[in-house]
């Protein structure tokens, strides 16, 4: 077995949210130098892509106070305990979006910031869409907007997507999509 290149030594929980749990850990590097490592504790979350069927994207557009602005964005909600990926993105496309899916495929995952987090979001592709309201959380003034797929490249080239959770889960569904087409 190959030792781990970097070794927790010590830790230290300096703060515990709701959101979020933040520690400082003595971290020990080959050829024993130690070193300190803040560490953003997070649930994992979820990404989808929903798409109708007039091929529009459905996004939400809401304001994030942490960057002070309003943000277009896939629908994307943290993962509840004992809740799967998949039902998560199921009850965030209706809470966010008004919708469910009849077809709701993952695309993969990734960190989303894993040098400080440990964050990691599930992706899916939502199709064959159907409504279906659930209640939005106390927190969120959410309005939807309807997208073609086709102006998805032109609104991150252009700045108008701009949350790297959106522009990835849109390069997936891109991929995923081609692939479906291609046969």
């Amino acid at each position: 077995m190959t030792q781990a290149p970097q070794e927790r030594r010590g830790t230290a929980t300096i703060y515990e949210g709701g959101l979020i749990r933040v520690r400082v850990d003595t971290v020990g590097l080959r050829g024993g130098m130690e070193v300190v490592r803040e560490v953003v504790e997070h649930r994992d979350s979820v990404v989808v892509v929903p798409i109708d069927q007039d091929g529009s994207l459905l996004l939400v557009r809401q304001y994030r106070y942490a960057v002070g602005k309003s943000l277009l964005e896939a629908p994307a909600g943290l993962v509840e305990p004992g809740e799967s990926p998949f039902e998560c993105a199921q009850r965030e496309l209706q809470e966010e979006v008004g919708y469910a899916a009849g077809d709701l495929r993952p695309l993969g995952g990734f960190w989303v910031s894993p040098g400080f987090c440990t964050q990691y979001m599930h992706a899916f592709l939502a199709q064959s869409l159907f409504p279906s309201r659930m209640d939005p959380d106390d927190d969120e003034e959410i309005s939807v907007e309807r997208v073609p797929l086709d102006d998805a490249g032109r609104l991150i080239e252009s700045g108008e997507i701009e949350d790297c959770k959106t522009i990835a889960a849109l390069s997936m569904a891109r991929a995923q999509l081609a692939a479906q087409a291609a046969g």
